[in-house]
């Protein structure tokens, strides 16, 4: 479709239902219209032949083809049936109608039908009015006929007068059609309307609510059930981003406080070279956290790039272990003893990404420890497991079940900052390379996590 009429068309789908609603109905009644005015014409013009041959029959009546030759029998009603007739003898015209003059149109036409000598008719126009005539051969020893004419005037006005009055019912028709279309496909998607602007509300605000194929038509329920996939999809990018914000903030807030730590002190005094050395080196080392926390975690959320980071190779878990706990800060209270069952121990997944599921548990055993902190690897089937203990007062039995879910905690009252976001990510992080990380609830006193990676 052009451009201009493209820009013609109504931009509503009501309007262009109603335009093809309306185009249809004025096309079947345009075929109606002519179809009904063709057969009335037909049958006024078949009346018309009925009465004219009627008429020709009965003025053959008093015509005489016995004798020697033909004539004309006079009757009581001679004047009527006279009235728009002639009468032929062979080719000759014995009589015409009183009115009608030798050289008009009416009566040349009646000559040419007698000469023709059957019976046939034939439509002229005399003074711009139609006019029908009819021709009937007499029976008898003598040839002779009999041409009947009629006006074709009061016909041709019914005609006239059923093709203007069909018009007319043609226009209203068409008016109400597309008024009861534009009302009724309004009405028909009032439904689709009001989901739409409820999908746009629901969207927004992450609502639980779903629209169902409960009390809807087949067509709004498949409707209803596309939106509702559409809005879990948008529900779970929404979780998604929430859990990523959280995850981040969470994982950034140690190495950011160890930078403002650091600087906070640089202001406090005059160090000495050796000093502002350290405290560079500990700054630089946080950044550098920083932006693998950031690295790691964004590569995840991305789809398929988790995998793609830890396709190339395989991380060496002790040095890794020997780090996290040199930089773990723990109270003066606690000690960490790291045992390990093998002199070398390889996990199929990035050094980052290990770092990043290790961090949590190790930050929440320092936390909790009453005085130690163990961290033992050892090689399993195909895995790696790692085991991180503290002997302080363990899970409480009532929030087992509750452990691994983003934003719980346990006692938000405990005296410890967190927002319940380390462990569900440990766990997720893990499952994500086909490990998990579960916690023992046998183990007693304290409490004991265990991560499981594939191996390297």
């Amino acid at each position: 479709m052009t451009g201009p009429l493209r820009r013609l068309l109504p931009r509503t789908l009501r309007g262009r239902l109603s335009l093809v609603a309306l185009t249809t109905a004025a096309l079947l009644m345009t075929v109606l219209t002519v179809a009904f005015n063709v057969v009335m014409d037909r049958h006024l013009q078949h009346q018309a032949d009925s009465e004219l041959r009627s008429r020709a029959a009965a003025v053959a009546t008093t015509v005489d083809t016995g004798g020697s030759r033909v004539r004309v029998r006079e009757a009581s009603d001679d004047r009527l049936l006279d009235t728009n007739v002639w009468i032929y003898a062979g080719g000759r015209r014995l009589e015409k109608p009183p009115s009608a003059a030798a050289g008009d149109a009416s009566t040349r036409a009646a000559d040419r039908l007698a000469a023709h000598h059957e019976n046939a008719c034939t439509t002229t126009v005399q003074k711009h009015r139609p006019v029908r005539l009819c021709s009937l051969a007499v029976p008898g020893r003598r040839s002779a006929g009999v041409v009947a004419a009629l006006d074709l005037g009061p016909y041709r006005s019914s005609a006239d007068t059923l093709l203007v009055g069909s018009l007319v019912l043609d226009a209203v028709m068409l008016g109400c059609t597309y008024v009861l279309t534009r009302l009724a496909v309004g009405r028909a998607l009032r439904p689709v309307r009001t989901m739409t602007d409820q999908a746009t509300q629901w969207s927004a605000v992450g609502s639980d609510d779903r629209f169902g194929a409960a009390d809807h038509p087949a067509e709004l329920a498949r409707l209803g059930a596309s939106l509702d996939a559409l809005l879990d999809r948008i529900r779970t990018v929404l979780r998604h981003e929430q859990q990523l914000t959280g995850e981040l903030s969470h994982e950034l807030r140690t190495p950011l406080t160890r930078i403002v730590i650091e600087l906070d002190w640089l202001r406090a005094r005059p160090r000495s070279a050796h000093e502002t050395r350290a405290s560079h080196t500990v700054v630089a080392d946080a950044a550098q956290s920083m932006r693998a926390i950031c690295d790691t975690l964004l590569d995840e959320a991305r789809e398929g790039a988790l995998n793609s980071a830890t396709v190339p190779g395989t991380t060496d878990v002790l040095p890794v272990l020997r780090r996290l706990l040199r930089h773990m800060e723990s109270p003066e209270h606690t000690t960490t003893v790291l045992e390990n069952g093998a002199p070398e121990l390889r996990a199929g997944v990035a050094p980052a990404l290990l770092e990043r599921i290790l961090s949590p548990l190790l930050a929440n055993a320092a936390r909790y420890a009453r005085s130690e902190v163990t961290v033992s690897a050892r090689r399993m089937s195909g895995a790696v497991g790692i085991d991180v203990v503290d002997d302080g007062p363990g899970v409480p039995a009532g929030f087992v079940g509750e452990l691994f879910r983003p934003g719980r905690r346990a006692d938000g009252a405990d005296g410890h900052d967190g927002a319940g976001l380390g462990l569900p990510l440990a766990r997720r992080l893990a499952r994500a390379v086909g490990g998990d990380v579960v916690h023992d609830p046998g183990h007693a006193p304290g409490a004991r996590f265990t991560v499981t990676l594939p191996a390297g």
